[in-house]
């Protein structure tokens, strides 16, 4: 039995799965006839993410998955669709928008098109205000004190706040607080209370003041006055809604997207509840090694549905890979699948769990080996953009030669040219593959198939580059990884039956199979222990989280900024420290460490004139506060370095709960023109906002209540295919059959008990937690 649930204290991680496919019948914006779209993803009206722009198309396909660890206070979720333009600023095609609330009734996840609906400036509001309302001898009192993260309206990147407060029919508003988000008004307005009202509301507008255009909408709150009289008083942030009475016009008339999300709040209990669980799921695995049946995993695998295979074995991969054990719960997983199948050039070409695993394992401890191995032939192809086509029916004949000499290339030129240059990238690959150290027709057709060719076509998903390729690389890349296809396949007389313009590779396809199979041959035969140690080793995380040149700014007790400050630097991201040099290799360096680092955010844009800068706020041992700006090249590369600062910052305790997202120029704050630099932050902290990464740390308490909640989903499938295995082994009547059910039996009952176990420790945790929420509400109101 677990240990009672009164010791038990729970851990809410909210992780949001984002797959944005692809997109259709978007509306021309250039002159071309096309457009060239991307998309940006919002959490909140924050930008998170940026896709690729793909070129010249109505229909882009991006394929990009994200994961997104975000606090449960989060609202909304939006994509915003644009076109981008490379001499003006970029057309804005339209956006999808779904609430948490919407994105919470589909616990199996969301897998659809979308309809593309107008950007109304009146609905893109964003931020908080902070108000009081009061009931006071029959006067209705609204005290205005401040707001925080209001939508930028005005091209200096920031907007003229003021506040227009509404009750039966009359008006007061504010000052103008100019050029600020941040803005402080800490005024008052009073009504006479009308009792008698039908709707008896109280509206507080927030408005961007324009000189010479209509004054733009930043948001609104409204309140009932009927119920404020049961409590006379209510103080508080409120968060600024858009003006719903507005509806679009063009609904439906701007294409669609086909977007993949699934929400997942869950509640994480301490290791030792998860312990016994994952103790049984490594002693079923470890037994498989003395020649014993996978009774567990085989129902597991029997009972996965083909919707949540793929996550199931990705979670899986990551909880033996925390216990060391991946290679036995693969080899458990490929002892399955070989029952199962009677032809061998079949095998793993499935999507069955043994698949899906491996597909997992690849990405999930292969990423860096993929990186050491692909990535120098792919960044060749990426610097060299050489022309390559072997199709002659798609040949693009060209001048060629010095200035003064040109003369037109023939087709057969072109293809032994484009042959010559395949060669010698599919060489080069080759050679990085067989000298790498990590029966034939499975294994190398799985590696090519799942592996080596995906990441040569799409190197943006496999985080091998920034951008998707332009059309001419994307063409050589796809033509590398036919070659690496086919000699995965080890056959290429169906290559050369399908496609016989691939025939001048032939000669090195059939160098690359010979190499291949002697590499795999070699991968096999290892049988010294310690080399499959180093191996092992090899998967644990490397010391160095993060690098790259970034520009930065230090700052001390310096209050006016040099219109650029901004300095280049490698920067280099370790567990414990970020260091920074003019050089990779310079011996002069300096660092932050991350236990004093107090927070980790973004810099509004007006600051610097960018929106891709970020700052480090720490402190020494004198409490002196000191910042750190870094300026990036785009919003992904912000959003990758705040992830993995914070993520590397998550267990320092003293932490800020609040922040300035401006600087301190001249006199004051830029954001919220305080004239005190140590005042406190005008803007609260976004710790909880992290993006996942490959390289990321392994979350054994996460997974092991993922695979929890997987199996108790699937409780009573298990069950049932647990009693067909045990009349099945009954009717056959032996000693071994015997001896097998009462090993899986007990195995079964563990398993069963334990999941009964875990479900009462959270239905008892989220009872008390209800509870306490309950007596809160009720202090509140006494």
């Amino acid at each position: 039995m677990l240990e009672p649930s009164g010791f038990a204290k729970m851990t809410k991680r909210t992780t949001l799965f984002i797959r944005i496919v692809e997109g259709k019948n978007l509306p021309v914006k250039d002159i071309t006839g096309s457009s060239d779209p991307y998309c940006v993803v919002r959490i909140d009206n924050e930008a998170i993410i940026r896709t690729a722009t793909i070129w010249k198309t109505l229909s882009p396909f991006w394929g990009e998955e994200y994961n997104v660890h975000l606090p449960p206070t989060f609202h909304t979720l939006s994509f915003h669709v644009l076109d981008e333009d490379s001499l003006s600023r970029d057309d804005v095609i339209g956006k999808v928008s779904i609430t948490k609330e919407v994105l919470a009734t589909k616990p199996q996840g969301f897998d659809g098109w979308m309809s593309l609906t107008e950007v109304d400036p009146d609905e893109e509001v964003q931020g908080e205000i902070h108000l009081q309302i009061s009931i006071q001898t029959r006067r209705l009192r609204c005290h205005v004190f401040e707001a925080r993260d209001l939508a930028r309206k005005d091209r200096n990147g920031a907007s003229d706040p003021f506040v227009r407060v509404r009750y039966n029919g009359k008006t007061h508003e504010s000052t103008v607080v100019k050029r600020s988000c941040y803005p402080r008004w800490n005024e008052s307005f009073e009504f006479e209370l009308d009792e008698s009202l039908c709707e008896n509301t109280l509206s507080v507008e927030v408005w961007d003041w324009d000189l010479v255009s209509r004054n733009d909408f930043l948001g609104k709150v409204m309140f009932n006055i009927s119920k404020l009289h049961s409590v006379q008083q209510e103080e508080g942030w409120f968060r600024l809604d858009p003006d719903k009475s507005k509806s679009s016009e063009y609904e439906g008339n701007l294409g669609s997207l086909r977007l993949q999300l699934r929400l997942r709040d869950e509640r994480v209990l301490p290791s030792s509840h998860y312990r016994p669980l994952t103790e049984l799921l490594c002693q079923a695995v470890s037994t498989n090694l003395n020649g014993n049946q996978p009774d567990l995993l085989m129902l597991i695998d029997e009972t996965t549905t083909a919707e949540s295979r793929q996550e199931v074995a990705t979670n899986l991969v990551k909880l033996f890979l925390g216990h060391g054990l991946a290679k036995e719960f693969l080899d458990v997983l490929f002892k399955l699948e070989l029952e199962k199948t009677s032809e061998s050039n079949t095998l793993f070409r499935s999507n069955s769990l043994a698949s899906k695993s491996m597909e997992s394992f690849l990405k999930v401890a292969g990423m860096q080996y993929l990186h050491r191995v692909l990535g120098p032939t792919v960044n060749r192809v990426f610097d060299e953009k050489k022309y390559v086509e072997l199709d002659p029916s798609k040949v693009e004949i060209k001048e060629a030669g010095c200035t003064g000499l040109h003369r037109i290339q023939t087709e057969a030129e072109v293809i032994q040219q484009s042959t010559q240059h395949l060669q010698s990238y599919l060489t080069e690959l080759l050679h990085s593959i067989v000298k790498s150290k990590v029966k034939f027709i499975a294994v190398t057709s799985f590696l090519c198939l799942r592996f080596f060719s995906p990441a040569i076509m799409s190197p943006k998903l496999f985080h091998l580059r920034e951008k998707h390729p332009d059309a001419r690389t994307s063409r050589t890349l796809l033509l590398l990884a036919k070659a690496v296809q086919s000699i995965g396949n080890l056959d290429t007389l169906a290559v050369r039956s399908k496609e016989p313009w691939m025939g001048p590779l032939q000669p090195a396809i059939q160098q690359g199979i010979a190499q291949l199979k002697e590499f795999i041959t070699q991968l096999i035969s290892f049988e010294d222990k310690e080399e499959l140690g180093e191996e092992r080793l090899s998967l644990q995380p490397a010391g160095t989280l993060k690098e790259g040149f970034l520009f930065l700014h230090k700052t001390r007790d310096k209050c006016m900024l040099m219109a650029s400050p901004f300095k280049k630097y490698h920067v280099t991201l370790r567990s414990n420290i970020l260091s920074y040099a003019k050089t990779p290799n310079s011996k002069k360096s300096s660092f932050v460490s991350l236990q004093k680092v107090r927070a980790v955010e973004k810099v509004e844009e007006k600051s610097f004139g960018s929106s891709h800068v970020m700052q480090i706020i720490w402190s020494e041992e004198m409490e002196q506060i000191e910042i750190l700006y870094l300026q990036c090249k785009s919003v992904n590369e912000l959003n990758q370095w705040l992830s993995a600062l914070r993520k590397s910052c998550i267990h320092n305790t003293e932490t800020l709960n609040s922040y300035h997202p401006g600087v301190f120029k001249g006199d004051r704050w830029s954001c919220c023109h305080q004239k005190e630099k140590t005042a406190a932050g005008c803007d609260k902290t976004r710790h909880g906002v992290t993006l996942q990464e490959w390289n990321d740390p392994l979350d054994p308490d996460l997974e092991s209540q993922l695979i929890f909640r997987h199996l108790l989903g699937v409780r009573e499938a298990m069950r049932d295919k647990y009693l067909e295995v045990v009349k099945l082994e009954k009717d056959k009547d032996s000693f071994q059959s015997h001896e097998k059910d009462s090993e899986l039996k007990d195995a079964a009952s563990k398993l069963f008990q334990l999941l009964r176990d875990l479900q009462d420790i959270h239905e008892d945790l989220e009872r008390s937690e209800k509870q306490k929420n309950t007596n809160c509400l009720l202090e509140l109101q006494t």
